[in-house]
């Protein structure tokens, strides 16, 4: 395939952006924000189509991190940065805090070694409650509990808008993103990257790699090898019904083992609560199944914590898959002399840390990127609202008709999704962009008119019947 950009300067991208996850798109507004030219390329039809659309949805203050390590610094940093443009950018977020609870003696005796790190790490807001403050903060609790430490700043957020914000933002002030355009090799010749995709070929001056569950293969496909392999982890996950929001105000956290960080209990934006993750191995990149055993364990542990959630409908059942590697650190590939940045097997805090890892990279990039000037008044789009706790379109006036009226969603937001900059490319990016066919009956009963209304309007077009995304 011929170039998409002709030779020379003039039609070299500053920046490639392989990978259009939740990192991916928080690194494309970095640099664009920062003054260079950025290309973003995705293999699927749409963002967030990897590991970044399954994910249990927390901010995460950094208490329980690796003290001195460069996901706390990119946690901290991405909190941080979360809050200050979450009011401009029209984010939401659900103040719940967090409690790490306890529910035998031993578990209880590790509540100060967790506190004394969350001090570590600079989180000292922390409080450790006994019982009877925990029943005074959750009464609905399983009364086996023995106490909890108390984080006020672990909170929830919208999951799919943020990074949407995100490449939102870059693209409005310059960026381009490309879909279904997959990096099938590329080399590095006098001072730039030539690289060939399924859409053709791109020039850039740097890549930085985000591609998530396949950052390994870029690695290989373009360097020749890679330092980190990635290890699918996958998680599965309940929703409850709305009704079970009256259960719960704060997330509940386990305290965690050696092995695994174990399963949350949280209220998510959209009103229901969230029960997972598993964490089970496996080699498969792209299929995350669902098995039967795993959910009725997820359900039961629910019912364990919170004895009311048994008597609750289960509205979804989903799952994920995390890029682990062989270590449990981020894995980050700096090659200053081919202007190459790896951003690799960043896991379940990458939705907090995605902005803090933007930052980083662009730091590792100006060392010698050259100079570049801030856009001085970057255009701020503000994303629809989906939060459940703040006024939803429906209640405003001229909405046209309610599409899903599980989820409330109005024609209006299904069109204004359609028209958007970034519209979505596939049935996935649509649920994502207006929670359409994710309620209670899955999309049984609006799935047909969706289909109309979409019609010769997605990339890839979704069948009348089909129910998940």
């Amino acid at each position: 395939m011929a170039d998409a950009f002709p030779s020379g300067n003039c039609g070299i991208f500053d920046v490639a952006v392989i990978g259009g996850g939740v990192v991916g798109c928080a690194v494309a507004r970095s640099f664009t924000l920062e003054g260079a030219r950025v290309l973003l390329l995705e293999c699927a039809p749409d963002i967030l189509a990897g590991a970044s659309k399954a994910n249990s949805a927390l901010l995460h203050t950094g208490f329980d991190a690796p003290a001195g390590s460069l996901e706390l610094a990119c946690m901290q940093q991405g909190y941080q940065e979360y809050l200050e443009i979450k009011g401009a950018l029209n984010l939401p977020i659900l103040e719940t805090g967090a409690m790490v609870v306890a529910w035998s003696d031993a578990e209880l005796e590790k509540l100060q070694g967790i506190q004394r790190q969350a001090v570590a790490n600079g989180v000292g807001d922390t409080v450790i409650l006994d019982r009877a403050g925990v029943l005074a903060r959750e009464p609905a609790l399983a009364p086996a509990m023995r106490g909890a430490l108390l984080v006020p700043g672990e909170h929830v957020i919208d999951p799919w808008s943020a990074p949407l914000a995100y490449l939102t933002q870059a693209v409005a002030n310059g960026a381009q993103a490309m879909f279904s355009a997959e990096v099938t090799g590329g080399h590095w010749q006098n001072g730039h990257w030539r690289l060939e995709t399924s859409r053709g070929g791109y020039q850039a001056l740097s890549v930085v790699n985000c591609a998530g569950l396949f950052g390994d293969v870029v690695d290989q496909r373009l360097l020749g090898r890679s330092e980190f392999q990635i290890r699918p982890r996958k998680g599965q996950f309940l929703v409850f019904d709305k009704a079970a929001t009256s259960l719960l105000r704060t997330t509940i956290l386990p305290v965690p083992t050696e092995i695994t960080k174990g399963v949350v209990v949280a209220r998510t934006i959209y009103g229901n609560v969230l029960v997972g993750p598993t964490a089970e191995e496996q080699d498969d990149r792209t299929r995350a199944t669902i098995v039967k055993s795993s959910l009725e364990q997820l359900l039961a542990t629910a019912a364990r914590i919170v004895p009311g959630l048994a008597d609750m409908p289960v509205t979804a059942a989903y799952a994920g898959l995390r890029p682990a590697s062989e270590l449990k650190e981020y894995r980050i590939r700096h090659i200053p002399e081919k202007n190459w940045i790896t951003l690799g097997a960043v896991r379940s805090t990458g939705l907090t840390a995605a902005l803090g890892l933007a930052r980083h990279a662009f730091a590792l990039w100006n060392r010698h990127g050259g100079q570049h000037r801030p856009i001085a008044n970057p255009i701020c789009p503000r994303m629809p609202n989906l939060a459940e706790h703040r006024p939803r379109d429906w209640e405003k006036p001229g909405y046209g008709e309610i599409v899903c009226h599980c989820e409330m969603v109005t024609r209006r937001e299904i069109e204004a999704a359609l028209q958007s900059p970034l519209p979505p490319g596939d049935f996935g990016g649509l649920r994502r962009r207006t929670r359409a066919g994710m309620g209670r009956c899955q999309g049984f009963y609006c799935n047909a008119q969706l289909a109309v209304l979409t019609a010769d309007r997605l990339a890839a077009p979704l069948a009348v019947g089909r129910t998940h995304g």
